[in-house]
């Protein structure tokens, strides 16, 4: 016990001594440091950047609901051969679709095994009026499984029933910026409000629902603050069918009216796709691919092989991106070990400078019998300590760097506790093993050599 502890007081003396090496030393010992400072720095905020991209990815893939396949229609039609096709071009008899419709989201559901749910969605542009107060809102026709497909709350009230969506009965449920407006201190459920010419009755409000700039309604994500959603067939039915013909130009075509106008004229009058979207939600993340494969193949014998739709798996498209973050990731941290690289051989450069003017101290050091551990111990600890000190103001100006640029940038960035684990652990190893070498030259020293000097 008495030899440890004697061992134990040796080294000591000799951590003491790397101490007040140092101190004696502040401005060189703060330079030398500088390569570990922005190397933990670097490596702290490069991972705080790759871990919020992280945390983005999984968002969206959470807002877009697990296993969704979102179908859209396309301005142009393609044929399956590739070429553009005119739908209605009755001189050139071109094959016709019928556009998006509410029957293709029936056949996705009832024909294709491995689809758990289907939500058609049209969305349009109307004013919501009460008490004199109106605001702008996205009316938006879905089916009662929407919510659920796409993950939104109901943090008020209740959703849609089968009987209300099979019906079109005037219900509704509201986003939180309409209730704020509408209903800023009195209860909605059960009151109405005019969207229109009709009156619906409020039986639900959605969540707040905060997504990023990046998320795109062509992954299904929106935000449904500013939105009222009504049964679909309740918007089919009382406000507008864009799949019907309009009997003014239904009276103009019966006269030949189509004669003089060009054919994109003539297809916009004549029919518009019924829906703006319809999202699929498979049962089996397994069946995702192929699942998307037999919707594309169902919709083009349903449209006359014709692509005037557009089939997207958001979940693989996000899972793309985070494959990509995660090569971006370790290209950053890559880069962010170089510094630290560059900053441990500045650690053993200046260390061996250091060997050399202190070579009269080892002398007498070793004169005073100091074994060669000791002058090892000593050396190795003044590395040690300037890279672990480096490192922990590497840390503040690493979760620095990171607030400043999620500010300035609009970044999202997530200091772990890891990546700070990580980077200190990093630059007090750089410390032990790039101060060996001048440490091991430092005890190698002859006695009698140094003194002469």
């Amino acid at each position: 016990m008495g030899e440890i502890n004697k061992l134990y007081t040796r080294y000591i003396h000799n951590v003491i001594i790397a101490i007040e090496a140092i101190f004696a030393n502040t401005v060189k010992s703060l330079l030398t440091a500088l390569g570990i400072m922005f190397g933990v720095a670097a490596v702290i905020s490069m991972l705080a950047i790759g871990k919020g991209a992280q945390n983005e990815v999984l968002e969206q893939i959470k807002l877009v609901g697990v296993n969704n396949i979102i179908v859209t229609p396309v301005q142009k039609a393609v044929d399956s051969e590739g070429d553009q096709s005119e739908d209605d071009n009755e001189h050139t008899g071109r094959r016709k679709s019928r556009g998006l419709t509410l029957q293709d989201a029936h056949s996705i559901l009832e024909t294709i095994p491995s689809v758990a749910k289907v939500s058609p969605v049209i969305s349009m542009n109307y004013y919501a009026v009460k008490s004199g107060k109106s605001y702008p809102i996205v009316l938006e026709g879905v089916s009662a499984d929407y919510f659920s497909l796409l993950n939104i709350s109901i943090k008020n009230g209740k959703s849609f029933s089968a009987e209300q969506d099979k019906r079109g009965l005037p219900v509704c449920i509201i986003g939180d910026n309409v209730r704020n407006k509408f209903f800023n201190q009195d209860n909605p459920i059960g009151n109405y409000i005019k969207v229109g010419e009709n009156w619906l009755q409020v039986i639900g409000v959605a969540e707040k629902r905060d997504f990023t700039t990046s998320a795109s309604d062509e992954m299904g994500i929106s935000s449904s603050d500013n939105k009222v959603f009504v049964p679909a067939q309740s918007l089919l039915i009382r406000y507008k069918d864009r799949s019907r013909i309009n009997p003014a130009d239904f009276e103009r075509m019966s006269r030949g009216g189509n004669r003089g106008r060009s054919n994109d004229e003539s297809n916009s009058s004549e029919r518009q796709n019924q829906l703006d979207k319809i999202v699929v939600q498979v049962a089996e993340t397994e069946h995702l691919s192929a699942t998307a494969d037999i919707v594309k193949r169902m919709l083009l014998r349903r449209h006359s092989n014709l692509y005037d739709f557009q089939v997207t798996v958001p979940e693989l498209l996000l899972k793309q991106q985070q494959k990509t973050n995660d090569i971006f990731n370790i290209v950053l941290g890559a880069i962010a070990g170089i510094s630290l690289l560059v900053g441990g051989i500045g650690i053993m450069n200046i260390m061996l400078a250091s060997v050399w003017e202190r070579i009269r101290e080892i002398g007498t050091r070793q004169a005073l019998w100091a074994s060669r551990k000791d002058i090892i111990v000593q050396f190795l600890s003044e590395s040690t300590l300037i890279s672990i000190v480096g490192g922990l103001i590497g840390i503040i100006i690493g979760v620095s760097m990171a607030y400043v640029i999620e500010m300035a940038a609009n970044i999202k960035t997530i200091v772990s506790f890891w990546s700070v684990f990580i980077a200190f652990g990093v630059s007090a190893t750089v410390g032990v093993v790039f101060g060996y070498l001048p440490a091991r030259s430092a005890a190698n020293q002859d006695p009698v050599e140094s003194l002469r000097h």
